[in-house]
This record gives structure tokens, sequence and C-alpha cells, in this order.
């Protein structure tokens, strides 16, 4: 089983830069491929980018595409989304997640086992 904790969110104006950071608990974090959603007010909870348990893959949903870059340090348990040129309709609470599925359906919320609790991410103009 797998905690998982965000932090890193705030208030930046447009333009701006944030780095999102997920910390993971237990001894197979890299057993897990992890992913980023997130949900803004009145709106569905949204993929975001997800990363395979080595690395060796990630995606990105289109509009966060050459903005975004998804990581992960496996030996210190740790997730990032480094977010650049951040525009007001990236504001959303921001989640972390892990799943023991397949890699195929990292877009999809019902393949993550675990989540975070979240964190706030709010892009002024």
């Amino acid at each position: 089983q797998v905690q998982l904790v965000e932090s890193g969110g705030g208030l930046v104006q447009a333009g701006g830069s944030l780095r999102l950071s997920c910390a993971a608990s237990g001894r197979t974090f890299s057993s897990y491929f992890m992913g980023w959603f997130r949900q803004a007010p009145g709106k569905e909870r949204e993929f975001v980018a997800a990363i395979s348990r080595t690395g060796g893959r990630s995606n990105n949903v289109d509009s966060v595409k050459g903005r975004f870059t998804i990581s992960r340090d496996n030996a210190k348990n740790m997730l990032y989304l480094q977010m650049n040129s951040l525009k007001p309709e990236d504001t959303a609470v921001y989640y972390c997640a892990a799943s023991s599925t397949y890699y195929s359906g990292h877009y999809l919320w019902g393949s993550y086992d675990y989540w975070g609790q979240g964190t706030q991410v709010t892009v002024s103009s």
C-alpha cells in the first residue's frame, strides 16, 4: 500500500512556474506507475500526465504539452510535476496517484489505486 502527499501548490501569475511534489510512502514505489490529475471547480477530474514505473515512458494531455514535465525519483520515493508557462486555465486542485495496473490505461482515473489529498494551484491573469 502507498500513501501519497502532494506539496508545492500556490498562487502564481500567468507565465510563471511551479513545481509540484508528491512524496510516497512504502518500499515498493517503483512497482507503481504514477500520474497527475487536476480538478477545477464544477468540472470533472482531468488527466494531466503519467509516468511509467521506471520513468522510461511519459504522457501528457495535449493542453500541457511543451509546458509541463512529469518525472520521478524512485530512490527518494518522489514524483514531480514541473509546470512552466502557466495559464489561468491551469487553475485547479492537482492530485498525484499511483497505479498497480497496466500503463495503457494511464489516462483513466479508474486505473489508479491510491490518491493524494491534492494541492491547490491558482494562476492569476
